[in-house]
């Protein structure tokens, strides 16, 4: 069978469909992604196949640094990616998610990803047997467990006080999200299909299987979760076989106690700004050991300076660094916390926007993490957190208990199984 998937945004958006493309394709099917063209050369290099899909950025684009930093920005952050970023290139992005279902003799399935709104267009246009899949809890907009809202992270709370308070958290959610899915609604006129479901709300989710590829300990499926979810664990890849770890680091781990962990994932790191500088000037005096994962930044603070106890890398898979770890310290992207769960070492999350804030609030109710805002990441706080988590074993024996159960999940395994039986219902006629 040949499958397609499409997904947007940054490597922890890419990663899980990767996971699920390499598995099917180990099965003996025939996969491919379709993604922004800078992730080209990650794509063909695991042997999947590639689909450009806009809007692309390279990570070369003199623009790229500042839409991370207003994708990333807490209050305006998702209108900016919706109606600024997408909202331009409908048509384009339309088209092309649709010459990906339709190559190579057409797809036997598609699998959406929450973020390019035409995919339940493409297939309600073709009649391609469809699956979509949310990385996040949060894309649910669950009444019975309410999103942190970035803008106003206290909402949560106070929405969770009642289920007349979440409702009316996703009333507003819909009134202030309105404008974003105006252009979808025109595109649909256009083409002659019905208005459908809020694109962001219920009208992202397909009818047939709907997957969360997230841990259960971050949500288990709710009563107003759509009734096909599935909810399978973590799906992982992070290009440990492709990207050999360097030498020099392997040594470092080697060389001592377990390293503090310092990451932003792979966006959040373009718009770092103090975050290191804090974090060696913390780790200085705590008299620890740091790793820090610092992108194009790491040669400059390699230049500046460092003592033998602190290391900077640009990257390097967190499969292979974070187990080794004994705090992890990152932006709370999900692809950054399921590789910390998995890994099973505390954490201090740090959020940037969009779900990060959720995110950290999950693995605090799970007793794996603290957080705290990014404007309050100054070197006496860290140090106050980074104390308490390394303090006794409550912390340290949760975050392993956690990581037992996460590795357990085997979840692109259950994923790839429920893609599977999809496959073998057959074809769709295709209305075009």
């Amino acid at each position: 069978m040949r499958i397609v998937f499409t997904t947007w945004g940054s490597l922890g958006d890419l990663h899980p469909y990767m996971a699920l493309a390499l598995e099917l394709q180990r099965r003996g099917h025939d996969a491919a992604i379709a993604t922004l063209g800078a992730y080209r050369t990650n794509v063909e290099r695991a042997g999947l196949g590639f689909h450009p899909l806009r809007p692309d950025v390279a990570p070369d684009d003199a623009n790229a640094r500042e839409l991370v930093r207003r994708v990333l920005d807490a209050r305006d952050g998702p209108r900016h990616l919706m109606l600024d970023v997408f909202a331009p290139v409908i048509d384009q992005t339309y088209e092309d998610t649709l010459a990906a279902v339709k190559a190579d003799g057409g797809a036997d399935l598609f699998v959406s990803h929450q973020v390019p709104l035409t995919g339940p267009v493409v297939a309600q246009i073709t009649g391609v047997r469809w699956v979509s899949a949310v990385l996040l809890p949060m894309a649910f907009l669950s009444e019975h467990d309410p999103p942190t809202p970035p803008q106003a992270p206290g909402l949560q709370k106070i929405a969770a006080l009642h289920p007349i308070f979440a409702k009316a958290l996703s009333r507003i959610g819909r009134r202030v999200s309105s404008p974003w899915v105006a252009p979808v609604y025109a595109l649909r006129e256009r083409l002659g299909l019905p208005r459908g479901g809020n694109p962001v709300f219920e009208g992202q989710h397909s009818p047939s299987l709907v997957l969360g590829l997230f841990s259960r300990l971050l949500s288990e499926k709710l009563p107003d979760f759509p009734p096909q979810t599935l909810v399978t664990g973590f799906t992982f890849y992070d290009a440990g076989d492709q990207q050999p770890v360097p030498r020099e680091l392997l040594q470092f781990l080697d060389a001592g106690e377990p390293p503090i962990l310092f990451t932003l994932g792979s966006s959040a790191v373009w718009i770092a700004e103090d975050f290191y500088q804090t974090a060696i000037a913390a780790a200085k005096a705590m008299g620890r050991r740091a790793l820090l994962l610092a992108g194009e930044q790491a040669a400059a603070l390699r230049d500046a300076g460092l003592p033998d106890s602190i290391a900077a890398f640009d990257y390097a898979p967190h499969s292979v660094v974070m187990p080794r770890a004994s705090v992890i310290v990152h932006q709370g992207g999900v692809g950054t916390t399921g590789q910390a769960l998995r890994a099973g070492r505390p954490m201090l999350i740090v959020p940037f926007g969009q779900d990060q804030p959720d995110n950290a609030r999950r693995c605090v109710r799970l007793g794996v993490a603290r957080t705290i805002a990014r404007k309050a990441f100054t070197q006496a706080r860290v140090i106050g957190e980074l104390t308490t988590l390394l303090s006794g074993l409550s912390y340290p024996t949760r975050a392993a208990s956690v990581g037992d159960q996460v590795r357990a999940e085997r979840g692109t395994v259950v994923a790839c199984d429920a893609l599977e039986r999809q496959m073998s219902k057959g074809r769709q006629v295709r209305r075009a």
